[in-house]
């Protein structure tokens, strides 16, 4: 199978609801990142570093959650749709 493809599958699967709140408080670390780096005055050199790394930790934590499958909820929607 093509990798693209596979991740594609991945990512359109249903995500297990431990990794579905680990999503969004991913999202809210990048959320807080980004909020620091585009507030308007100056901000400490050592804040906006810590900032862009939150945001990177955040992006990542997003993107592994997504891709993880719940392989229980995956066959009953498929056995659903073969019927």
């Amino acid at each position: 199978m093509n990798l693209l493809s596979e991740i594609k599958e991945r990512a359109m699967a249903p995500t297990p609801p431990f990794f579905q709140l680990l999503r969004r408080v991913g999202l809210g670390i990048a959320a807080v990142g980004l909020a620091i780096l585009t507030a308007p005055g100056t901000i400490p050199e050592l804040l906006q570093e810590y900032a862009g790394y939150a945001i990177t930790a955040g992006t990542i934590l997003v993107s592994i959650c997504q891709l993880t499958v719940d392989e229980q909820k995956l066959e009953e929607r498929l056995l659903q749709s073969m019927q």
